[in-house]
């Protein structure tokens, strides 16, 4: 079967020359429980075209995600905002690095017309890292956010930032536009950070989550990991525990697939059964909503898991 990530990594050496300098890695057969159909339906074609229409760039392509076909034929689509290429180099991402293009003022309104457009009642923000803005795009997250405010009041706002490293204040501009989920992910445990995550701290991204209820106890809170890298049970355990300290609600937990041979390497596939495991323990923690399997991305059901969220806090409100 010929899936998307397959077809991405034959053109992969042409797209990113940036990466060319990283050695090559075997890529490892996927099982059968993470093999995906290619993408074609005509909700899917419909959605593109209204991405290409605006000139838009989405997660779901840059990054090669293999629910692609599911969400678009749904007119589910995460928009990436602040251009398609990334100041960072971390070894899991197929979004290519770079010196970015000065950022696109009408991009507010051209992603709030994408949603009005695809009628979407719950919508996936993020970006690449933007080092090279003082503020990391901030204010450009903020004007997004009120944007789509504006075009279609009803829609529900999840945002997915960068860390803003060394960027003060830029926090508070994204949280003052007020979004309905805050999502930063964590990727990987502390331990792997230098050789996947190298240009990122853990604690900076775990104060990041934890500084978003200070600033807004309302906002729901929601970071994500990859499995399959090398990591050990009890990192990730430990890595549940530290997300929990800083109050964050929704965890999510994937499979992480390797995109080329010039990516870090798969040390095994996580089996379902092991997934189920650690989706149990996560809501022993304490976490309102877990998102734990093999094809689980941050922003997969992003929707519906926001519905369910909303409903377990409002659960625990009224038997307090």
């Amino acid at each position: 079967m010929v899936t998307l990530l397959d077809t991405r990594a034959r053109s992969e050496k042409l797209r990113h020359p940036e990466k060319a300098k990283r050695p090559d890695t075997p890529v490892m057969r996927k099982p059968d429980w993470i093999r995906v159909k290619a993408p074609g339906s005509t909700g899917y074609r419909k959605t593109a075209s209204i991405i290409r229409e605006h000139g838009l760039h989405t997660v779901c392509e840059e990054a090669g995600c293999p629910n692609i076909g599911e969400c678009w034929e749904k007119k589910h689509a995460t928009m990436m905002i602040m251009g398609d290429t990334c100041t960072r180099a971390c070894a899991f991402c197929n979004v290519k690095t770079g010196m970015p293009e000065p950022l696109d003022r009408d991009e507010p309104w051209k992603v709030a017309d994408s949603v009005a457009k695809l009628g979407l009642e719950h919508v996936v923000i993020t970006s690449v890292d933007r080092d090279d803005l003082p503020d990391g795009g901030a204010a450009h997250f903020a004007a997004v956010i009120r944007e789509i405010r504006k075009q279609s009041p009803g829609t529900t706002i999840e945002i997915l930032t960068p860390d803003f490293l060394r960027k003060d204040g830029a926090l508070e501009t994204v949280i003052e536009a007020r979004p309905d989920v805050f999502n930063h992910n964590l990727e990987t445990v502390p331990s792997l950070y230098l050789t996947i995550r190298p240009g990122s701290r853990y604690f900076v991204s775990l104060r990041l989550l934890q500084k978003t209820k200070e600033l807004d106890p309302s906002v729901f809170t929601k970071s994500g990991i990859m499995v399959g890298l090398g990591e050990e049970r009890n990192e990730v355990l430990q890595l549940m525990d530290d997300l929990r300290s800083a109050d964050v609600d929704f965890l999510t937990i994937g499979q992480y697939l390797q995109p080329t041979r010039k990516h870090a390497a798969i040390d095994r596939f996580v089996t379902p059964d092991e997934f189920a495991s650690y989706e149990k323990m996560a809501y022993g923690k304490g976490f309102l909503m877990v998102s734990s399997s093999p094809l689980t991305r941050s922003s997969h059901h992003a929707g519906e898991d926001f519905a369910k969220m909303r409903a377990a806090r409002e659960a625990l409100l009224a038997h307090a």
